[in-house]
C-alpha cells in the first residue's frame, strides 16, 4: 500500500506528462473551491469573500479631476459626474475620501468583508445580488433606514446613471464590502469561464 501511495505521490508532483497536468488542475480547483474559499469565507464572514470584477462600470477613465467632469445623466438631461453625484449631497472632497475613489477594473479581484449592513457608509463598494446571473459590485450613493433594516441605492463609478435596479437593495441581497483590491488576478477566472463557454458550445 505504501508503494501505490508513494507512485500516486510521485506522479501528481514529479512526472512531467499531461495527465499529471490535468490531475493538478483538478486537485487546485477542489482545493480552492472546498477549503480555501470557505475557509476565507468564515474568516471574513460573507458567502463571497473573493470575487472577480467582469465588467468596467467600476473603470475611471483618465484622472480623477477627468472622470468627475466626464458625462452622466441627470434626470433626463446630460451632465457631469461630479453634478450626478452632487445630487446626492455627494462633494468632489467627499468623493475622493471613498475607498477605491479611483474606481477598479475588469480584471481585478476584489476581497470583501462581511460588515453588517448598519455599518455600510454611503461611497463603500458593496457586492449584492439582483436579477443578473452574477453579484453586482457598485458604489453605495444613498442609504435609507426602514422599518426592516437599511436599504441601498448604488451606481457603478463609470455608469452613466444609477440603473432602477440599483434602487432599494434589500439587507437580504447584501453579501460584503469591498476592502482590498487585487490588479489583474481576475483576468484567469474570466478566462476560465469564456473557456468553458467555448467548450460547451454545441
Amino acid at each position: 500500500m505504501a508503494g501505490f501511495w508513494k507512485k500516486l505521490w510521485r506522479f501528481i508532483w514529479e512526472e512531467d506528462s499531461v495527465w499529471s497536468w490535468i490531475i493538478n488542475i483538478v486537485l487546485a480547483f477542489v482545493l480552492i473551491k472546498f477549503i480555501v474559499y470557505p475557509g476565507l469565507g468564515l474568516v471574513f464572514q460573507t458567502t463571497h469573500p473573493i470575487v472577480a470584477v467582469v465588467s468596467g462600470s467600476m473603470e475611471h477613465d483618465g484622472s480623477f479631476d477627468q472622470w468627475w467632469a466626464s458625462q452622466a445623466t441627470c434626470g433626463r438631461r446630460p451632465c457631469t459626474q461630479g453634478t450626478f453625484y452632487e445630487g446626492y449631497n455627494i462633494s468632489r472632497e467627499a468623493f475622493s475620501e471613498y475607498p477605491f475613489h479611483n474606481g477598479f477594473n475588469t480584471g481585478d479581484i476584489m476581497v470583501l468583508m462581511g460588515t453588517p449592513p448598519q455599518d455600510i457608509s454611503k461611497g463603500d463598494v458593496i457586492v449584492y445580488r439582483s436579477e443578473r446571473p452574477d453579484p453586482i459590485i457598485h458604489r453605495v450613493i444613498r442609504i435609507t433606514t426602514t422599518e426592516t433594516g437599511h436599504d441601498f441605492r448604488t451606481k457603478g463609478d463609470h455608469n452613466w446613471v444609477s440603473y432602477p435596479f440599483e434602487s432599494d437593495i434589500t439587507q437580504d441581497r447584501y453579501i460584503g464590502r469591498a476592502v482590498l483590491r487585487i490588479p489583474y488576478l481576475g483576468w484567469v477566472k474570466i478566462g476560465f469561464v469564456k473557456l468553458l463557454q467555448l467548450i460547451s458550445l454545441p
